[in-house]
């Protein structure tokens, strides 16, 4: 084995300090900052600018998101001036020219879903007066009347609906102009004014028992538009809609209950109904099913029909009725006091 080829270890002792003054710096790949450089263009910064006004935007603002994209895509855009005009770097160049894309797409996708809804002219009104207070949004209410639903018409004397011979499982409607008259075996019950719906008892009343058959005869007093709705098709829609299914609860509810303070104050004009905001006694004296159930079981009456339509009851009957009217359009009392 031939030793002199081995190289000799080195040994270094322990109590050698190493010598730190005379060392010699190693240059760092040469990117040691030894002479700052000029200040870019004007243009750099004004880039920079953009990007920090864009991200110190409070999220509290409405259109923040609007903003934020909007200064982005002017800063990446600067940051392309800069750097082929006065840089002359193509990577950064390139680099820019994506961001701007990203963000000018989204941009434009933002201030595309902030376009103004326009809400068909007949239905103005209707959102007006009963959506737009309970905060719904109009491409939400351009959704539940765009889709499933038309604007139908009846002349003077023509019938909506007739007693015993008309399916309630059809349809749901609100009038939008005209007039309509409500009636039970010739005797007047009460009116329908518009933004109203027409058939809001039956269609809380047989939510669970389908078949049945209007025990009103509802006709047009004027000339009248109504929205009109598939049941079916609004039922399957609201389910996907957790919000607008208790938009609807609320509106038919309050309907109803005015419904009910009509027929016992048939004198009321669509400038009263529009008033009314608490009614505390109604349902305490009436309920929907007694409204409609009560008086076939007294078709042939006449004396019961006049009981019926004066509100005479006794103090039992009328807690059997109040928690009959909770029961049946499924309120509790929190929710019975917000629209009663």
């Amino acid at each position: 084995m031939n030793t002199t080829a081995m190289s000799p270890l080195t040994v270094t002792p322990l109590g050698f300090i190493p010598d730190l003054k005379n060392a010699t710096l190693v240059p760092f790949n040469e990117t040691a900052c030894e002479n700052w450089k000029e200040i870019h263009h004007l243009v750099f910064h004004m880039a920079n600018i953009c990007f920090a006004a864009g991200l110190v935007i409070p999220t509290t603002l409405n259109l923040h998101m609007i903003f934020l994209r909007g200064l982005l895509t002017i800063g990446c855009a600067l940051f392309i001036v800069w750097a082929t005009l006065y840089r002359c770097a193509l990577d950064i160049m390139i680099w820019n020219s994506v961001f701007l894309v990203v963000n000018l797409l989204h941009f434009i996708y933002l201030v595309y879903k902030r376009r103004p809804i326009k809400i068909e002219k007949e239905l103005s009104s209707l959102y007006k007066r009963m959506f737009e207070p309970l905060h719904v949004p109009p491409e939400l209410f351009q959704r539940l009347t765009g889709q499933f639903c038309n604007i139908q018409s009846l002349k003077t004397g023509q019938a909506y609906a007739a007693e015993d011979k008309t399916s309630v499982d059809d349809r749901l409607s609100i009038l939008l102009k005209g007039k309509m008259k409500v009636s039970y075996r010739g005797h007047f019950l009460h009116n329908i004014y518009p933004c109203a719906f027409i058939d809001s008892p039956e269609f809380r009343s047989t939510q669970m028992n389908r078949g049945e058959k209007f025990q009103v005869t509802i006709i047009a007093d004027d000339n009248c538009k109504f929205l009109c709705w598939s049941r079916e098709r609004l039922t399957y829609f609201l389910e996907s809609e957790p919000f607008l299914y208790e938009i609807f609860k609320y509106l038919i509810g309050k309907d109803i209950t005015n419904k009910l303070y009509s027929l016992n104050d048939p004198t009321l004009n669509d400038k009263a109904s529009k008033t009314i905001d608490r009614q505390p006694s109604l349902c305490s004296q009436l309920s929907v099913m007694q409204m409609r159930n009560s008086m076939a079981s007294t078709s042939d009456s006449e004396d019961g029909l006049q009981m019926f339509l004066r509100g005479t009851s006794s103090a039992s009957s009328l807690r059997n009725n109040q928690q009959e009217f909770y029961n049946a359009f499924g309120v509790s009392r929190l929710q019975h006091d917000a629209f009663c």
